[in-house]
C-alpha cells in the first residue's frame, strides 16, 4: 500500500473511535490538552510495551508442551496483563488525581483515550508492513477491542476515585484491570488458538467484540446515571438532593 494511505488506515479508526468515547461524555467534556496528553502517552505506552513483553515472554518455554498452556499465558499474560496494566497506570499517573477527573465517567473516558494512543501506534506498526486486509481487520476488531476492553476497565477506576477507603479504592481498580485483561486475553486466546482449533477460533473474536461494545454501553449508561445521582453533572440531584444548577 501507498505510505500515506497505510498510515491513514491505520490511524483513522483510534481517532473516529475517540471521537465517539470523548463525545460520550458531552454534560461535562474533559479539557482537551489534558485528553491530548493521556492520548500521547498512550502511544509512548506501546513503545514500552514491547520491551515488557519480551521480558514476561521468556517464561512461555514453561508451556511450550501444551499448546493450550502456551497460547492461554501468551493471550492472558504477556499480552493482555502487560498491555492494559500499562494503560492504567498512563491514567493514573496523568489524570487520575487531577481535580478534572471528579465523575465516574472519567474513568472510561480517560482510559479509552489512552487505549486508543496505544492501540493508534500498535495499528500504525501492523499496518505500515501489511496490507489492506490487515488495516480493515485491525479496524473493525483490534481497534475497538483496545477500546472496549480498557473502557470496561474505567469504569471501575471511575468508582474507585469516589471510594469510602483505600481498601476499596485498590479492589475496584483491580476488578478493572481484571475485567480487561479477561477480554483482551480471550480476543488473543481465540486467534492463537486458530491453527489448532480452525477458523470459526477466529471468527469468534467478531461476537466477543460485539458484546464488550455493549457491555461498555451499558456502564457510560450507569456512570452518567451514578454521576447524575450524584450531582456530578449539571441537572442532576446536588448530594443534599436538591436539584443542581444547569
Amino acid at each position: 500500500m501507498n505510505v500515506f494511505i497505510a498510515f491513514v488506515l491505520a490511524a483513522a479508526p483510534a481517532l473516529l473511535l475517540l471521537r465517539y468515547y470523548y463525545r460520550q461524555d458531552r454534560l461535562r467534556p474533559e479539557p482537551k490538552g489534558l485528553v491530548l496528553r493521556v492520548f500521547v502517552l498512550g502511544v509512548v505506552s506501546a513503545f514500552l510495551a514491547i520491551p515488557l513483553e519480551l521480558l514476561v515472554g521468556v517464561f512461555e518455554g514453561l508451556f511450550a508442551l501444551s499448546p493450550l498452556l502456551y497460547a492461554a499465558f501468551k493471550a492472558f499474560v504477556v499480552a493482555a496483563l502487560v498491555e492494559e496494566y500499562l494503560k492504567l497506570a498512563v491514567v493514573r499517573l496523568s489524570a487520575y488525581r487531577s481535580p478534572h477527573f471528579d465523575e465516574v465517567m472519567d474513568g472510561v473516558v480517560y482510559t479509552v483515550v489512552a487505549s486508543l494512543g496505544f492501540a493508534c501506534m500498535e495499528n500504525i506498526l501492523y499496518v505500515m508492513g501489511g496490507t489492506l486486509q490487515t488495516a480493515l481487520l485491525r479496524a473493525f476488531l483490534a481497534v475497538p477491542l483496545h477500546a472496549t476492553a480498557s473502557g470496561l476497565m474505567g469504569y471501575y477506576l471511575g468508582k474507585a476515585k469516589f471510594a469510602l477507603d483505600p481498601g476499596a479504592e485498590r479492589r475496584l481498580q483491580n476488578r478493572g484491570l481484571r475485567v480487561a485483561v479477561l477480554i483482551h486475553g480471550t480476543y488473543n486466546f481465540l486467534l492463537f488458538m486458530a491453527p489448532e482449533w480452525g477458523a470459526a477460533s477466529a471468527w469468534a473474536v467478531v461476537p466477543l467484540v460485539i458484546v464488550a461494545f455493549l457491555l461498555l454501553r451499558r456502564r457510560i449508561r450507569a456512570a452518567l446515571q451514578e454521576d447524575g445521582a450524584a450531582g456530578r453533572t449539571p441537572g442532576g440531584p446536588s448530594p443534599t438532593g436538591s436539584p443542581t444548577a444547569s
